[in-house]
């Protein structure tokens, strides 16, 4: 039997990705399951080891820890390398090396939600390691302007720097309208209970040409994304089609076989 996993804090056990990898493996006749391991901090360097002493057939690394992992694999793929930051890693033998799925599976959910990036303006709020897949994608599909929000100067500069695409602090973003035709939450953060002054500020925004509002967080209720694009009449999406096409591209690294973005999105719904 493979064995996967997947290694947060105590989000791992909110993710969807066990049910849909499991029921995938399932459906494609591989000897498999997939698990959430809650890692603290202090011990993520233990928890990578421990695939190799584990023999895991391989892993997905999502919040706080796509960036933190880094240091304590042997190898980083070419695209992981650029964004500065992992959600899968494939074990051959002893050695572990990090991928980056998270940006063509954006990339995918953009194509699926007919918006096509190039000559257009994106607003992306966060700094982490979904914030440098999006922003990386939306260079590289030729978007005219990239502003990337948070709330340190410092990490702005960060992703700026080695990504691209302009700084804002996202307290000044509310002042004035936003002319951006998409806007990414790539923050952790989605309901009102999580962040009050986040909700606040955002529901407040003025987006005169904002065409697709793009949360890859799912399964939040009271969803200030969602609620600012149906008060403004701007076409919504979750996380949810983004995790199954980047769930495609690492299975795929890990088994060699390619399962249609179909089977994911029908897991998903199947597990709901």
């Amino acid at each position: 039997m493979k064995v996967f996993c997947i290694l947060s804090d105590e989000r791992a056990f909110r993710s969807r990705s066990p049910a849909m990898f499991s029921a995938v493996l399932k459906r494609v006749g591989i000897n498999g399951v997939y698990v959430p391991f809650m890692v603290e901090p202090e011990n993520i360097g233990w928890a990578i080891k421990s695939l190799r002493v584990l023999n895991m057939a391989g892993a997905n690394i999502t919040i706080p820890y796509k960036e933190l992992v880094i240091p304590h694999l042997d190898t980083l793929s070419e695209g992981a390398t650029i964004i500065g930051a992992i959600n899968t890693i494939v074990r051959s033998g002893k050695t572990l090396k990090g991928y980056n799925t998270n940006a063509i599976g954006f990339m995918d959910a953009l194509a699926e939600a007919a918006f096509e990036p190039t000559g257009k303006s994106a607003v992306v709020f966060g700094t982490g390691g979904a914030a440098k897949a999006a922003v990386f994608i939306l260079n590289w599909l030729r978007a005219d302007s990239v502003i990337v929000a948070g709330r340190s100067q410092e990490k702005i500069a960060q992703v700026v720097n080695k990504i691209g695409g302009r700084g804002r602090l996202i307290a000044s973003l509310g002042k004035d309208p936003l002319s951006a035709h998409i806007v990414v939450n790539a923050t952790s953060v989605s309901s009102r209970e999580e962040s009050p002054e986040l909700a606040e500020l955002v529901g407040g925004l003025q987006l005169p040409n904002c065409e697709l509002v793009f949360d890859l967080n799912y399964g939040r209720a009271d969803n200030f994304w969602e609620a600012l694009a149906r008060s403004r009449g701007i076409r919504f999406m979750d996380g949810l089609p983004a995790l199954a096409y980047q769930a495609r591209r690492s299975f795929a690294l890990w088994t060699g076989v390619q399962v249609p973005p179909g089977e994911f999105l029908k897991a998903l719904e199947e597990t709901r």
